[in-house]
């Protein structure tokens, strides 16, 4: 385990913290280019690469039916937890003054603030951490449960659960709107592109480069991660993501493993199940609150605490692997 825990790790802390590090001297637009440049570009090649190298013989079909229910039972727990979280810790709109506001802004922020607490808790960032971290610990044979999850979360949880959570507790826009960021999903049609030519022998020297294209995308991913985890402005507000990253990064994985072991699944793929569905708050969640005038303080700490808990408890889940 010791091996797997340093080559999970030294990635993870090398290239976040020469993100978070390094920032302050970088011109405002290359963050703002390099995430447009990884989902567009860089995510999809790496989705597309890790598919033609992927063993999907291995129950692989059962893979949307986990990723389908961590949706699920995240949606669900959040929801029957969300009192705990208006009582407990209290947001800024409980502190606005009614002689100063209309009787209707309690109740808009509110909404605001439980959409911006479902997507937290519910939306995980199964791209950038998720992959970056399953191609350092699992086997080619098995690493298809992680990338067909990642591809099921994005379009499915993403552009699917995502916005229609946002879009019903915050600022509703146009059906077709949602329904053109669906179907622009770039890391879909690379997956679908993929699957259709695995039959397809490429010549050497373009597998060398999609290969080559795969370890580029892990570290620039994780630089990203560390640049936008230093602008985060809302670290002063961490005790507002307390129980999102606990649903997150602790009880949704417990849950779905515990579900996975039940089933009779390898260890290999126990492991991806509850690493994919433990991924910290995905910065599409933060995008999600921008676009639909969401509470955007308990994102921001969501993806600052819930990116810190899965380094905690990345020991946890490769005793799993280990053991299962």
């Amino acid at each position: 385990m010791t091996d797997a825990l340093v080559a999970s790790y030294l990635p993870l802390i090398t290239w976040i913290g020469l993100g978070m590090i390094g920032c302050r001297w970088l011109p405002g637009m290359i963050p703002y280019w390099l995430g447009r440049g990884l989902y567009w570009l860089g995510v999809p090649i790496e989705v597309f690469s890790l598919v033609r190298q992927t063993d999907f013989s291995q129950m692989i079909g059962l893979v949307p039916v986990f990723a389908l229910s961590t949706l699920a039972v995240g949606f669900v727990v959040a929801q029957f937890s969300y009192p705990l979280q208006r009582r407990w810790f209290i947001p800024q709109w409980l502190r606005v003054n009614p002689t100063q506001a209309s009787l209707f802004l309690p109740v808009a922020e509110e909404r605001a603030y439980r959409g911006s607490y479902l997507l937290a808790s519910v939306l995980g960032n199964t791209g950038f951490v998720g992959l970056a971290i399953a191609i350092q610990v699992m086997s080619p044979e098995y690493l298809g449960w992680a990338v067909f999850f990642a591809v099921t979360q994005n379009v499915i949880g993403t552009y699917g659960c995502g916005v229609l959570i946002a879009s019903y507790y915050g600022r509703a826009t146009q059906g077709w709107t949602q329904l053109k960021d669906l179907a622009t999903v770039p890391s879909l049609w690379a997956f679908l592109l993929s699957m259709a030519l695995r039959s397809v022998e490429f010549p050497t020297g373009l597998e060398t480069a999609l290969n080559t294209e795969v370890n580029l995308v892990i570290p620039l991913a994780f630089i990203l991660i560390g640049i936008r985890l230093r602008q985060l402005p809302n670290w002063q507000s961490l005790k507002l993501a307390l129980l999102p990253t606990l649903i997150k990064v602790l009880i949704l994985p417990l849950l779905m493993g515990g579900l996975a072991w039940g089933v009779g699944l390898h260890r290999e793929a126990i492991f991806a199940i509850v690493l994919m569905a433990g991924t910290p708050t995905a910065f599409a969640a933060l995008i999600l609150a921008e676009e639909y005038e969401l509470n955007r303080d308990i994102t921001t700490s969501s993806i600052a605490l819930s990116t810190m808990g899965i380094l905690a408890l990345l020991p946890l889940w490769l005793l799993i692997l280990e053991k299962a």
